[in-house]
């Protein structure tokens, strides 16, 4: 009987260590029903791409009334009965020149506001902590590279997301295990697929990148805000793709010390049992 509750127990701490690092989280990062705009910003690389896109919203609006000003200018003013004898002139230069003119200063314009943000998202800073993340059908598996272990994340189903401090809410959000990252520190993602293209992205972050068997992209992010941020893979990859979830949760510093002793402690040591398994069945 001693045995069976100290197994219980250990089983108990194990499924808890995943999600000691929620506690006491805002969940930031999540899609709302009938949500038209964009989550809230995280990061300096989000808040970038949400300023430009409402700038070139502003400019598609201008554009799309002038057009249509013009589209509804012309039906009335060169229509038949108003205009029973069309002009036979084949070209305006004025015109002409003022249409290819325009379009190019517009594109200049927008162009010298989205290189800088295109520079800053490709350009990857000196890590603070480095993360391999492999896409697979139909999950997602990280490691830490700079402490030696790593963790396979699955989507949690509806029964198990009270064990794990989510609510229903939060199904087809959250996962078992999640990204654990400090706030304020610069995190270097190291994006790769085993089977097939799939793509690791966080909107809140402000970051997406494609994970392509064979090769290893980067991608980073300084999140600035502590919480839980969801993401999903968003490249087709088969039956399963709408059922791979992202959950990054973004902690204190000593929240984080603390999770990664407990981390390297289990999956460390599972990783080490696994080789001994495999050794032994050798």
């Amino acid at each position: 009987m001693r045995l069976l509750t100290t197994l219980l127990g250990l089983m108990a701490t194990l499924m808890a260590l995943p999600a000691s690092a929620q506690e006491g989280l805002e969940i930031i990062g999540k899609p709302i029903d009938r949500g038209i705009g964009f989550q809230p910003a995280a990061t300096e690389l989000a808040r970038m791409f949400q300023r430009l896109d409402g700038m070139v919203l502003v400019i598609i609006t201008i554009i799309s009334i002038f057009v249509i000003g013009l589209i509804f200018y012309a039906g009335v003013r060169f229509r038949r009965s108003a205009n029973p004898t069309p002009a036979t002139f084949t070209h305006n230069s004025p015109l002409e020149v003022a249409w290819t003119i325009g379009p190019i200063v517009i594109l200049i314009f927008i162009g010298t506001f989205s290189l800088p943000v295109l520079f800053k998202q490709q350009e990857i800073p000196e890590a603070d902590i480095t993360i391999k993340v492999t896409g697979y059908q139909w999950y997602w598996g990280y490691e830490y590279v700079d402490h030696d272990f790593g963790f396979d994340s699955f989507l949690l189903q509806q029964d198990e997301l009270e064990d794990y401090g989510y609510s229903q809410g939060e199904w087809l959000l959250a996962t078992d295990t999640a990204v654990v990252v400090p706030v304020g520190k610069t995190i270097v993602m190291q994006v790769t697929g085993a089977d097939v293209i799939h793509s690791w992205t966080i909107p809140a972050f402000g970051v997406k990148q494609d994970a392509v068997p064979g090769r290893l992209a980067e991608l980073w992010f300084n999140a600035e805000r502590e919480g839980v941020y969801f993401g999903q893979c968003s490249e087709l990859c088969g039956k399963d793709h709408a059922y791979m979830p992202i959950t990054v949760k973004v902690v204190s510093q000593e929240v984080y010390d603390d999770w990664l002793k407990g981390a390297i402690d289990e999956y460390a040591d599972a990783g080490a049992s696994d080789v001994v398994q495999i050794a032994s069945l050798n």
